[in-house]
Parts: structure tokens; C-alpha cells; sequence
């Protein structure tokens, strides 16, 4: 308003004539004297000019912040907002209208009920000291009842009050939230997350869980726990503990299948703060959809059985596992981590919470434990939903990284639980719906009367203490029988299961490098489930990079970072183009030696092109110290002379005896003894080969003597081989690998599970590799579990 009302000053011409008429006219006026007597007004004119210049500035200056603002704001439409709450004025919410709001229980069962009362809920009822909690859907009959349970209908539900019930949706067990809210807010302390399919062994939860923490009845002293001496393993399959190791959870990375040997040591932690209690479940345990349909004919119901007598174990702070909706026990201190994701699958909303609960524990100094079998579930042969659980096999290993590197500087806990719920969103692992459903169960926690737990120092971020001799604790797992596909396991398999053990133990610390030059959306995960069972470390590359699959980027062209000519003769067509290779994405990067830097105490790297298969079980006798390639097979590896040859040759030959002339002295002497004409030239297809550790150094050195020169992947690796070590000298393993150059018309007779590897074979679906898998069975009848 001072702006647009303030109107302009009179020039100083004006101003000076005006003046002057003010002096009578014989006075001897000059222009010094006239500034003399005048200089007040001078000042104050120019004050003003400069203040009216100021203002007009800082209009404009405003202005154009906003317009920044705005366009801000228009190049970032999907930022997700933190929501901001009061937590001060947050005001109770008491029960008013249910016929229950007098009653109390310490103890709770909550299940979801969409079908009558089932024999097991029967059972439930009964269990002396707890109360059960029947949360309906839409799918509930309208005359549900039983006696001894509390049942909330929808109708009462919406009669609740709870912020939370605007998210939740009508058809589905997460509506168990409400349930939650409800069971606390008639006094909770502890809550059985059930379902209505599960016998409790013995009637009595008590047997195995901890229900009891503190006071009479706790059960003093430690408790067993993973070793936490691996920084970089974060997850684990706890059926290995309990005696089932070919069986796996819900949950857990398709990458971590294979990890079936049981632990070299454990340590101990002091009980007391296990505030989420994770039960085992015998008959039908908690499994996924590619178990479930792949480990038994379809009208055949599981009863697999656990160790009882194998002794609970707890997760160290940064690792993690499993945790579902139907086998459960939450402590009062984790009531909190109760709440049921609204956003993702129904398949996947129990196995997030877990990981996002088990993460938010280590900041309250709580652990989870996983307790022998507590529940025995029949299996009614229902069909899983693979559908749904897909998104939960590509992202939870990418989740449970995130989180292990997750730090916040929030001051209180609830704030954390808030801003892990907003970075949870905006990696993707959910919506922004589940941001405000976190923020609509906080306010409803508060307002029911739970108090959010103290924050504790984050264990992770100390100094790792040294694990002394006195420290580990051993316990081997009994080997308990198993099915596979139908087949009860018998001295058979248990010789099969040894023979994945020798082969695990022989290559599991060898890094395994595949190129996928097809599509790896549907051939990455099968490629890591199908070696990563035999090589613990499996790095897949492709042309295109896909962070949720960990496939890293790299270009068959350029292989290490050699730039290669584009052209190639004609009378080579049949060496396939596509197997020019991985080891660099660009002509700046050098991936192989990359990956060698990355894995400096790994036996060796062995490389492996999609269009070949690797028979592994053949492999057991090959000597890893020594470098293994295609030599000894012909249509594979051969030596040509340039002279007659079209152009190419005679190029690729003195690019060749370019390098060789700077190469240091042994790198020569190898190369001369096994080259011994200048005009000769090595060309090997390269689909697959080994190098040994105390030999990449070498390598490397090698691929940085090439630079920039234009030399031909299948020309370089070949000498790269030679300069390093006499061909005499490489193992010959390879030699009775089976190769064609041009695929075969009919593949299945073309396979031979008695060689090392097959080449060609083409693997772009999940079809194709569900017929692989049926073909190297022969070798490895444990294949068939995965298809």
C-alpha cells in the first residue's frame, strides 16, 4: 500500500525554480550558494528518490521468488509431502459405543474372519488367559459368532472413531488394524497375530514364545544369535535352524535360496527386549507361491515338520528376517509396528511390515526372535497368488538394503516411524497412501492411550566388536525329512541335498559374471535362482541396467573397455555376434577389473554368456588356481594365418603384435612361446572362461596395455590367455564341453548333462527356462524344486 499510494516528487528543476522566486531579486544568487542554503532539501529529495527505488526493488524481487516458487513446485508434481502433526493436541479416543467399552485384557489373539467359525478359532477360544478378537471384512457372513471371541463387524468398526479406518480397505485382513487399535485401547500389553487355520501346540502359548519380558514368570538368561561377523549379509532363512533347510519363508529373496548351510557359529544376546516374537509353523508353513507350487503335485497337502527341540534364535542389528500376520507375538514395546501396509498386495503387506517394524526396532534397542514350532497350520490347498507376490520377490531384496542403511536425525520416535513410512514411499516400495496411513495410526496410537517407546542408541553405527573363540556358540540343526515335489525325502535326496552342499562349498567363493542378452525381466531372477544355489556371488549384466533386479549395466561391444572394430569377415558369420561379451558398459569404464577390485578375496571369476549352459556338477574336479577356456574345443578356439585372408585378419594381426611389443617381459615370453609366427592369430569365441584371483591382477594389467586400440574381443581374451600362462598349463576341463556354432533343431537331444557346458542355448522366457531346468535335472534332481 505505501507504494501504490506514495506519489512522485517534483523534479529538482522545478524544485530550483520555485526556490528562487522564495529570494528577492537583487540578492547575487550562484549555484554554490544556492546549494548552501538549499542543501536540507536536497538531502531529503534524494532520500526519497532512493527510498521510493528500494521499494520498487524489493516488489519486483518478490515477484519473482513467487514465480520461481511456482515453477518450482511445477517441475516436481510427485514429491510426496511429510505429513506434519501436532503430536500435543492429539485428543483421546474412548470406547462409547461398542457393549465392550468397560471390558479389559492384557492378553490378546486378533485374527481376520471371512468365513464361519473354523475348527482352529474353536480351539483358540479356549486357550486360558487370552482374549480372541474377530475382525470382520465384507466377505464375513452377517451372522457370524462365536462364543468366548469378541467379533467386530464393519458397523462397529465405522462406530470406533479411528483415524485409521478411512485407509483401510473392506475386503481384506489388513482391516486387523482396527483390531489392533481396539485391543489397546481395552488394555493390551500383548497381541497373538493369528489366523483362524492354526492349531497352538499344546494349547499353551507360553510353551515356546516368551510371553512374558519382565516380573514373575520371565524366563531369565540369553538367548542365541546369529553372528553378526558378516557386515554385508542382512538376511537369513531361519528354516535352516530348524532343521529344514530346503524349505524357505515368505519374504525371502529368491537370491537367498541356496544359502542352506547351516551357521558356522553363533554368539548370544541377554533376553528381555525380543518385543517381536516370531513363531515357526508346522503342516503348511509360511511359504511363497514358487514353493508352493513347484515342491508337490497339486492335490497333495503339505505337513512338513520343525525342530521343536532346536533353541530359539535372535537377529543382531542389521539383519533380518521374515516376519508375517499369522504366527506372531508383539510386545507392548512393538505395538507400534503392528501396522498393516494399505497400499501394496495383501501378500505383500504383512512381509513389508516386518521389515519396516524390524528396522525401526534396532532404534528402541529391541531384536526380533524366531521360536521353534508354536502353530501347526493345515494346508487346503488353495491356490497362492504368484500375481500378487511378484513386485514382493523383485523389490524386498532392494528393501532390505535400503533399510540397513537407513539413518534419521528425528529427536522422537514416532517421528522416525513417520519419516521411515515418507522414504519407504518415495523409493517406491509404497505409495503415498501409506505415508498418511502411518500418520493416522500414530494419532490413533496416542489417542488410545499407547506411549511411544524411548529411543536408544543405534547399535549399527558403533565399532563392531571382535568376536572372540569364548564368544561363539555352536549348534548344528538336525537334518529333518522334507518333500520334493511329492517325493518324502529319503536317503536319496538327502545324497542329492549333499552333493548341492560339495558343489556350494567348492564355488561358492568363486563370483560367477553372466551377460543376459535377452530381456531380464524374465530371465534375470531365474538365472540368480538357478546358479546363485551353487555361486554365492552372482553379478548379471545386460544392455540395459535394472536396479530392481541388480542387473548392472554393460555392453556386449565393448567388452573391458578394448574398443572393437564393428566390422567382422564374412567367413566368420558363424561365430554367434552376440557373444562379444560384458566386461565394460562404456569405452570408460573397465567392468571386469571392476568387479575384480570389488571381490579381492574371491577364489576366482568365472564368465559365462546366457546363450551357454554350465553343467557345474562336471566342474567339481577343475583346478581353480589355473585359468580354464575353450582351447582344447575346436569350433571354438583356433589359429589362423592372416595371409590370404581378407583385410581384417592382417589389421587384427598387427594390432596384435602392436600390444605384444609394449607388453612387460614375461607377458611376451608366454605369448612368443605359445605364438611362434608374428603372422599367427588366436580367435576364440570366449562364451566362457575362468580366471583364478592370484591371476586378474594380470589381467588387468593386460587390458590396460590394449587402451584404445581397435582389437576384437575374440581376438584380445584368446591373448590375454597365452600372456598370462602357457596353454599347457590351463585346466582342460572345457574339453568335452558340447559346441555347435549354429543352434540345433531339436535342443533336447542336443543337451548332454554329462558335459561341462552346452553352447548354443537360448533362454528368453520363463517357458524356455522351465524347460531347461527339466532337462538338467539329470544332473541336479534338486532342480525340480524351483519349476
Amino acid at each position: 500500500m505505501l507504494v501504490q499510494d506514495r506519489t512522485l516528487p517534483k523534479s529538482p528543476k522545478s524544485q530550483i525554480r520555485t526556490s528562487s522566486h522564495r529570494f528577492s531579486d537583487s540578492k547575487s544568487l550562484d549555484f554554490s550558494t544556492w546549494v548552501r542554503d538549499n542543501l536540507f532539501k536536497i538531502v531529503t529529495v534524494l532520500l526519497l528518490i532512493a527510498t521510493i527505488a528500494a521499494l520498487s526493488f524489493l516488489r519486483n524481487f518478490t515477484d519473482t521468488a513467487s514465480l520461481i516458487q511456482s515453477k518450482s513446485q511445477e517441475h516436481s508434481p510427485n514429491a510426496i509431502p511429510l505429513p506434519v502433526i501436532n503430536w500435543n493436541s492429539i485428543q483421546p479416543i474412548a470406547d462409547k459405543s461398542s457393549v465392550y467399552s468397560r471390558f479389559r485384557s492384557e492378553k490378546w489373539i486378533v485374527v481376520s474372519v471371512d468365513r464361519y467359525p473354523t475348527d482352529s478359532l474353536k480351539k483358540l477360544v479356549k486357550i486360558k488367559g487370552w482374549q480372541v478378537l474377530a475382525i470382520g471384512n465384507s466377505r464375513t457372513p452377517k451372522n457370524w459368532n462365536l462364543k468366548g471371541a469378541i467379533f467386530l463387524s464393519l458397523d462397529m468398526q465405522a462406530n470406533l472413531g479411528f483415524r485409521v479406518l478411512d485407509f483401510l480397505p473392506y475386503d481384506s485382513y489388513v482391516r486387523k488394524s482396527c483390531g489392533y487399535l481396539f485391543a489397546i485401547q481395552h488394555g493390551a500389553k500383548k497381541i497373538f497375530d493369528a489366523d483362524d487355520r492354526g492349531d497352538v501346540i499344546g494349547d499353551d502359548l507360553g510353551k515356546h514364545f516368551d510371553v512374558e519380558l519382565v516380573g514373575e514368570g520371565a524366563r531369565q538368561g540369553t538367548i542365541l544369535q546369529y553372528s553378526h561377523e558378516n557386515p554385508n549379509r542382512t538376511i537369513v532363512n531361519p528354516y535352516v535352524h530348524f532343521g529344514q533347510r530346503s524349505v524357505w519363508p515368505r519374504g525371502l529373496p529368491l537370491e537367498n535360496v541356496g544359502e542352506i548351510s547351516h551357521e558356522e557359529f553363533y554368539t548370544e544376546v541377554f533376553g528381555g527386549k525380543q518385543f517381536i516374537q516370531q513363531g515357526i509353523s508346522n503342516g503348511l508353513p509360511d511359504v511363497d507361491s514358487v514353493f508352493y507350487f513347484t515342491r508337490k503335485p497339486s492335490l497333495e497337502a503339505f505337513d512338513i515338520r520343525f525342530d521343536d527341540r532346536a533353541p530359539k534364535v535372535a537377529l543382531p542389528q542389521g539383519m533380518m528376517v521374515p516376519v508375517n500376520s499369522f504366527n506372531t507375538i508383539y510386545q507392548s514395546s512393538a505395538f507400534w509396528a503392528l501396522m498393516l501396509p494399505v497400499s501394496v498386495s495383501t501378500m505383500a503387506s504383512d512381509v513389508l511390515r516386518g521389515f519396516w517394524g524390524q528396522r525401526l526396532l534396532w532404534e528402541i534397542g529391541g531384536y526380533v526372535v524366531v521360536y521353534p514350532p508354536t502353530v501347526h497350520r493345515y494346508d487346503k490347498i488353495e491356490a497362492y497368488p504368484f500375481s500378487e507376490e511378484k513386485d514382493l520377490h523383485v523389490n524386498v531384496g532392494r528393501l532390505i538394503k535400503f533399510l540397513v542403511s537407513w539413518r534419521s536425525n528425528k529427536h522422537r520416535f514416532f517421528e522416525k516411524v513417520l519419516e521411515l513410512s515418507h522414504s519407504m514411499a518415495e523409493e517406491g516400495f509404497w505409495t503415498e497412501r501409506d505415508v498418511k496411513f502411518t500418520a493416522a495410526w500414530l494419532q490413533d496410537l496416542i489417542a488410545v492411550g499407547y506411549q511411544q517407546p524411548r529411543l536408544m542408541s543405534l547399535e549399527l553405527d558403533r565399532p563392531r566388536a571382535s568376536i572372540g573363540h569364548g564368544d561363539r556358540k555352536e549348534f548344528v540343526p538336525r537334518k529333518l525329512p522334507s518333500v520334493h515335489l511329492g517325493v518324502e525325502e529319503t536317503g536319496t535326496v538327502s545324497y542329492e541335498i549333499g552333493n548341492l552342499i560339495r558343489w556350494r562349498k567348492n564355488f561358492g567363493n568363486v563370483v560367477l559374471i553372466m551377460f543376459c542378452s535377452g530381456p531380464v525381466e524374465r530371465t534375470a531372477l531365474e538365472w540368480r535362482l538357478l546358479y546363485g544355489r551353487i555361486f554365492k556371488t552372482v553379478i548379471i549384466l545386460s544392455e540395459q541396467k535394472n536396479e530392481d533386479l541388480a542387473v548392472e549395466a554393460g555392453q556386449l561391444e565393448q567388452v573391458y573397455s578394448i574398443c572393437i572394430t564393428s566390422s567382422f569377415p564374412t567367413e566368420l558369420a558363424w561365430w554367434p555376434q552376440r557373444a562379444v561379451g560384458a566386461m565394460g558398459a562404456y569405452p570408460d569404464q573397465k567392468h571386469l577389473p571392476k568387479i575384480f577390485s570389488r571381490y579381492t578375496s574371491a577364489e576366482g571369476f568365472l564368465f559365462l554368456q546366457d546363450d551357454t549352459i554350465l553343467n557345474y556338477w562336471n566342474l567339481l574336479q577343475a583346478d581353480k588356481n589355473k585359468l580354464w577356456i575353450t582351447d582344447k574345443v575346436s569350433k571354438s578356439w583356433s589359429t589362423v594365418s592372416p595371409n590370404g585372408k581378407s583385410d581384417w585378419y592382417s589389421k587384427q594381426a598387427e594390432m596384435v603384435k602392436e600390444v605384444v611389443s609394449t607388453m612387460p617381459v614375461h607377458f611376451q615370453v608366454n605369448y612368443k612361446e605359445a605364438i611362434r609366427s608374428d603372422q599367427s592369430l588366436i580367435i576364440c569365441s570366449s562364451e566362457l572362461f575362468y580366471i583364478p584371483q592370484h591371476l586378474a591382477a594380470d589381467f588387468v594389467d593386460l587390458v590396460n596395455l590394449v587402451g584404445n586400440v581397435q582389437l576384437h574381443h575374440k581376438v584380445a581374451i584368446p591373448m590375454f590367455f597365452v600372456s598370462m600362462d602357457s596353454p599347457h598349463n590351463f585346466d582342460s576341463v572345457f574339453s568335452t564341453m558340447v559346441y555347435k556354432r549354429k543352434p540345433p533343431t531339436n535342443s533336447s537331444t542336443f543337451y548332454s548333462a554329462q558335459a561341462p557346458a552346452v553352447h548354443p542355448w537360448n533362454v528368453s522366457s520363463e517357458q524356455d527356462f522351465i524347460k531347461l531346468i527339466r532337462i538338467m535335472a539329470e544332473g541336479d534332481p534338486l532342480l525340480m524344486e524351483l519349476f
